[in-house]
């Protein structure tokens, strides 16, 4: 069974930082995808980043050149610099395993005060 359990979230006045991470077990397939989506009230989620097993990384256009994801093996980080009040929002962790089976995190609260 898959697991993902994110940390990192929590409150920061705006231009901080913060760094999420997420650690996921049961991960079977070495082929696999990791993102941080996020989705803040009354707006439907949207993806934030992606990395590829390969280390490929696409971003959304509202966080490129602020926010950096990487990932060691099964782990997953989201290096949020210069944050805004807009990034507030739950974060969540997604795996995707070859394409097909798709893993979820709890989430974790991000809250930038302005």
């Amino acid at each position: 069974q898959v697991q993902l359990v994110e940390s990192g979230g929590g409150l920061v006045q705006a231009g901080g930082s913060l760094r999420l991470s997420c650690a996921a077990s049961g991960i079977i397939y070495s082929s696999n995808d990791m993102s941080w989506y996020r989705q803040a009230p009354g707006k439907q989620r949207e993806l934030v980043a992606a990395i590829t097993s390969g280390g490929s990384t696409n971003y959304a256009d509202s966080v490129k050149g602020r926010f950096t994801i990487s990932r060691d093996k099964n782990t997953v980080y989201l290096q949020m610099n210069s944050l805004k009040p807009e990034d507030t929002a739950v974060y969540y962790c997604n795996v995707v395993q070859i394409g097909i089976f798709t893993h979820w995190g709890q989430g974790t609260q991000v809250t930038v005060s302005s």
